[in-house]
């Protein structure tokens, strides 16, 4: 049997823990630089708030309706998942994590249904009392039916959090009243294709035979969604896998043409690679940058570069990234024209233990000094809240006055506090 736990739009869910007085109104979170709506309250919804609506466009489209903003804060969305996590870590016998807001379980076929029900409306229960965010959990055979059942859990309140389907009738019912589009594995193109062929339920779907499956789609994700469906576990358990690469972007909220104020992003694009590396226990072997000009604004010259260079002795040290980054920055600057967005990919990782260096590297005492002192700067940001140290190539101050890091080189002007992370932030008792 799996389970899936979902949290409930988790980034408004995350923002109402320390805001209570938004319960049942309408909240909305941002992307990067306050552009649109990437996540919706229940009240938002309903208002027909759309997703992907530019912010700008609240105030015309709904001038009357009292809506809560917030800038994405994905320090506080990961910190507060993360104690999630920690809860179904505790309480699940296997799990891995899929997402930033959702879980996979492995639990015993022995137990009797009606048990496994029950332990997931506690366990619905513990995370809700102990963090503040709801959850929604889906039980089944395979991972698709599970899925599916986090659904109808989220959707009907006579679940009570926690739906199971545990018997054929049930897994007939609930793919007929299951859209096609919805499914978990079906693609927006293949949902157009299957419903081009008269299919618009999961059911519609699973009822054709598996040679029909194989002769139209030819395709290993679709034959496994239809195996699934029809109650065959075969989606593999994917375990959390260390990332292959790790880019850092941003688009900037103006244009820029200087290299100083370019040197300045790309320097906290790098470090903020370095930390990642460092988190997952790995280094990197090569370094690339990236850079380009706004591709809507016709009226001015348009440039697009990319450069990346290998290192003898991969690393996942915040000066030597930042360092190597700003090398490769200086490459493909061209200073006749206005840049919107610049980037750093570090590829080529591999395992920080061992790190074979540079035969003709004699300076090995500095290679542990920096990683000595990586460490003690992670413990601190940490602790006190990120890039409460950094390096001084990550910083300078901007026409307005304020210094620029990674933190606030992009606009969030609705962006909440941090007070379980942050000791500036921390809540104040009156």
């Amino acid at each position: 049997m799996y389970g899936i736990i979902d949290c409930d739009n988790c980034y408004v869910s995350c923002e109402r823990v320390f805001r209570p007085d938004l319960k049942d109104k309408p909240v909305v979170v941002l992307s990067n630089n306050d552009g649109c709506v990437v996540a919706r309250s229940n009240e938002a919804k309903a208002l027909g708030i759309k997703a992907g609506t530019p912010y700008f466009q609240l105030a015309e489209q709904f001038p009357d309706a009292k809506i809560a903003v917030f800038s994405s804060n994905y320090e506080l969305y990961g910190e507060l998942t993360g104690r999630v996590v920690e809860i179904i870590r505790q309480e699940a016998p296997a799990f891995f994590r899929y997402s930033i807001d959702e879980c996979f379980v492995y639990l015993p076929s022995t137990e009797p249904p009606a048990e496994i029900k029950l332990w997931g409306e506690l366990l619905h229960k513990r995370i809700r009392r102990s963090v503040g965010i709801p959850v929604s959990i889906g039980l089944a055979p395979t991972k698709t039916l599970a899925k599916m059942a986090s659904h109808f859990a989220k959707k009907y309140q006579g679940y009570r959090h926690c739906c199971i389907i545990d018997t054929d009738v049930k897994r007939q019912k609930a793919l007929k009243l299951y859209p096609i589009g919805d499914v978990w594995g079906i693609g927006r193109r293949y949902a157009a294709r299957l419903e081009a062929l008269g299919i618009h339920t999961a059911y519609d779907f699973a009822q054709h035979p598996e040679s029909w499956v194989r002769a139209t789609f030819n395709n290993v994700v679709i034959l496994r969604t239809w195996k699934e469906l029809n109650g065959e576990d075969c989606v593999p358990n994917e375990e959390m896998t260390k990332k292959k690469s790790i880019c850092t972007s941003r688009s900037f909220p103006g244009m820029i043409k200087d290299l100083d104020s370019l040197r300045v992003h790309v320097s906290n694009y790098a470090a903020r690679c370095a930390e990642k590396l460092r988190r997952q226990g790995t280094v990197a072997s090569v370094i690339s940058v990236f850079l380009n000009t706004n591709a809507f604004r016709e009226d001015l010259p348009q440039y697009w570069n990319y450069q990346d260079m290998r290192l003898l002795t991969p690393t996942n040290s915040t000066t030597d990234i930042v360092q190597k980054a700003n090398e490769l920055l200086s490459q493909l600057y061209q200073p006749d024209y206005y840049y919107k967005k610049a980037g750093v990919i570090v590829m080529g990782i591999g395992p920080d233990s061992p790190v074979q260096q540079d035969l003709f590297d004699t300076n090995a005492e500095q290679f542990q000094k920096m990683r000595r002192l990586d460490t003690v700067i992670d413990r601190i940001n940490k602790v006190n809240g990120s890039e409460t140290v950094l390096l001084g190539a990550q910083q300078f101050l901007g026409s307005d006055g304020r210094v620029v890091t990674f933190a606030n080189a992009i606009k969030h002007d609705f962006r909440s506090k941090n007070p379980t992370t942050r000791w500036s932030d921390i809540i104040a008792l009156k």
